[in-house]
């Protein structure tokens, strides 16, 4: 049976709306700052092959539309009324979970004594344990040092909570309590969704809403073929970097091929770096997951904003995800920083997608999101481990519209927390949160500036974390002649003696009187800089967006008393030449990629990728050592001689042909 396209409008609005109705539940109950003002949670309604029908368009994770539920559902067994799952397990759950602090809860819908549907949330929780406060570490070099593993299990069993599994959630915890509150408002938001999909029933009719529940799946893949067919025919490749593993000083790869062809698209991740020592690896089990398929969401709801948000709109979509790639790590690798990778991977995309769609896809976005975590003495011989916000940066420019400035849903919906707020739980001093001047790639159209957070610690012995520190080193690309935006900084005790500027970090000790900076990056521009308007470039001075140095530095706009000088702007901008190539990637990029070509690199990763996981690790690491000894310490910040870089890509090529 198939519905007509009234009733099928009509159940896909209320469907959506009960998965809306569930977040807002679920916010308003949660107990921590990353649930109540963060909403990094999401919910669903899943069918019968697991898989979301309805999902929320304006609050949580927006990008988890891929995930699938149906391996956890099969691992527990038969299910009754009041039973609900949890797992968090990103490898026995097949990729549903993709880090350890995320717990998912699937519970199943049941009519007249069958099973018509699963409800589904998932949090990220405070603390799972692990080697860490908040559990997450770049330097975990596999998944046991990242927490309390839950394999599918039931949490809940007809309704009442198994007080074994509670025990060993509260046990391998340093916020027990906290958890427990969050879970209990998920168990809340499951409640809601299964009172709302019998209300639904009881309104339509068990029959109709299960058809509605495919046909909604069906209709968004076929508005999804519709856009891609919009595509041009032809393969498009992109490759971009991590700035590091975190435990060593070489830069990690992505690359992509993204084949399009009459309303399909293949997305090949061959090329891309084996997967690494540290927990920047994106547990993907080789599927069409979330986090490798973000941008095709993205570019279906930009060019068909009617299209329903369901996992209908990956159904066009095949991936090949080289296993044991960073893409798609063997087990046991840590993945706990997967998002890191994760933005990569839709830079990637982003990249691939603007060969074939250049007036459509932005430049690069700032490329980072940061969850800025203190973990502070209780006073008790335990810690109080709260976010102090998710900084980010902007989002790139494209043609006719700058980037937002400091603010990037890319992969996901975060809000930031009110600075009133982060004071009243951790014993923190925010001096400055702020968009950061300059930041943003000059262009036609700006990129969107980064942030600036800095605050004053209160207390002796605090632990500040930082996972997903990027774009210190490479930055995030402009486009179309755009430049780059500025690479983002950490820095201890800024102006005072003793300042420090810190790279990457795993835990950061501070006392009282300590103060931390974040800078974010700053997003890509679009167009030739000389070509915008000087009177946006005026609004961006008055505005606190661009420097009046800048103005005249990068965009050929003289302003004198507040108004542009257009006599000195038309001499300005007779000596300014268009951004193209390689100086949109940044000088750090460029430089990178004369001793390592993509060519190269591709014909490499795709023999190591063969290789066993010991062996791999430890012949990339061989090769890139021989590689950089023909190079100047800090390449590629610093430039290095032409011999040097023939002599370091011959290495790299012999290498890669000694296979």
């Amino acid at each position: 049976m198939k519905l007509d396209p009234v009733t099928l409008a009509i159940l896909g609005n209320k469907l959506a709306a009960v998965s809306e109705e569930m977040c807002l539940t679920l916010q308003r109950t949660g107990r921590t700052l990353y649930v109540k003002e963060t909403a990094d949670f999401a919910c669903a309604l899943a069918g019968l092959d697991g898989r979301f029908f309805a999902y929320p368009r304006s609050i949580g994770v927006s990008g988890f539309v891929g995930l699938e539920c149906a391996p956890s559902i099969a691992a527990v067994g038969p299910l009754e009324p009041g039973d609900v799952i949890l797992t968090n397990d990103p490898y026995r759950s097949e990729g549903l979970a993709t880090h350890l602090p995320d717990l998912h809860m699937i519970e199943p819908y049941f009519h007249d004594g069958k099973i018509v549907a699963y409800g589904w949330c998932f949090v990220h929780c405070s603390d799972v344990g692990g080697r860490v406060p908040s559990s997450i570490s770049p330097v975990n070099t596999e998944i046991f040092q990242e927490g309390l593993r839950i394999p599918p299990v039931k949490l809940i069993k007809k309704g009442e909570m198994n007080p074994d599994v509670a025990l060993f959630l509260n046990a391998n915890s340093r916020t027990p309590d906290a958890n427990m509150g969050d879970i209990r408002a998920m168990l809340a938001a499951l409640a809601a969704g299964r009172r709302r999909l019998e209300q639904t029933i009881g309104q339509h009719g068990v029959e109709t809403v299960a058809t509605a529940a495919v046909d909604l799946v069906a209709y968004s893949a076929e508005k999804a073929r519709s856009v891609l067919k919009r595509v041009p025919s032809g393969t498009y490749s992109f490759s971009d970097y991590l700035d590091d593993d975190a435990a060593t000083r070489l830069p990690v790869r992505i690359a992509l091929s993204a084949t399009f062809e009459d309303g399909e698209v293949h997305l090949d991740f061959t090329g891309t770096d084996p997967q690494v020592a540290t927990a920047m690896n994106i547990p993907s089990r080789g599927r069409p997951h979330a986090w490798l398929t973000l941008r095709v969401l993205a570019l279906v709801n930009t060019l068909d904003p009617t299209t329903p948000l369901n996992v209908g709109m990956l159904a066009p979509v095949k991936i090949t995800a080289p296993e044991g790639s960073l893409v798609n790590p063997q087990e046991p690798a840590a993945v706990g920083v997967r998002h890191a990778a994760a933005i990569r991977v839709n830079d990637v995309l982003n990249g691939a997608f603007g060969k074939a769609l250049p007036d459509v896809m932005p430049a690069a976005s700032s490329g980072t999101v940061i969850p800025v975590v203190m973990a502070e003495p209780d006073g008790r011989g335990g810690r109080r481990v709260q976010v102090i916000e998710p900084m980010i940066g902007g989002t790139g420019a494209r043609k006719g519209r700058d980037g937002i400035d400091g603010r990037d849903s890319g992969i996901s919906n975060l809000a930031n927390n009110p600075v009133e707020t982060v004071e009243a739980e951790l014993g923190i001093e925010i001096s400055t949160y702020a968009l950061r001047p300059d930041s943003g790639g000059a262009g036609q159209w700006r990129g969107g500036c980064g942030m600036e957070l800095t605050f004053r610690v209160l207390t002796d012995d605090s632990n500040v974390l930082g996972r997903g520190l990027e774009r210190l080193l490479f930055r995030p690309w402009g486009s179309n002649g755009g430049k780059p935006g500025m690479p983002g900084q950490l820095i201890l005790n800024r102006g005072k003696v003793g300042e420090r500027h810190l790279g990457k970090i795993d835990v950061l000790t501070v006392n009282a009187g300590n103060t931390v900076t974040f800078l974010t990056p700053g997003a890509g521009g679009w167009g030739d800089p000389a070509k915008r308007d000087p009177e946006a470039v005026l609004k961006d001075v008055v505005n606190g967006f661009v420097t009046i140095e800048a103005a005249a530095a990068e965009y050929g706009v003289s302003i004198v008393d507040g108004a542009v000088d257009v006599a000195a702007t038309t001499g300005l901008r007779k000596d300014m030449t268009a951004s193209t190539g390689l100086t949109a990637q940044g000088a750090e990029r460029e430089r990178w990629d004369e001793a390592f070509p993509a060519s190269v690199m591709d014909t490499l990763n795709r023999a190591l990728v063969m290789l066993p996981g010991a062996v791999r690790q430890r012949r990339r690491r061989e090769i890139f050592d021989a590689v950089l000894s023909e190079l100047p310490e800090g390449f590629p910040r610093i430039a290095a001689s032409k011999s040097a870089v023939d002599a370091a890509r011959q290495k790299l090529e012999a290498a890669a042909g000694s296979f």
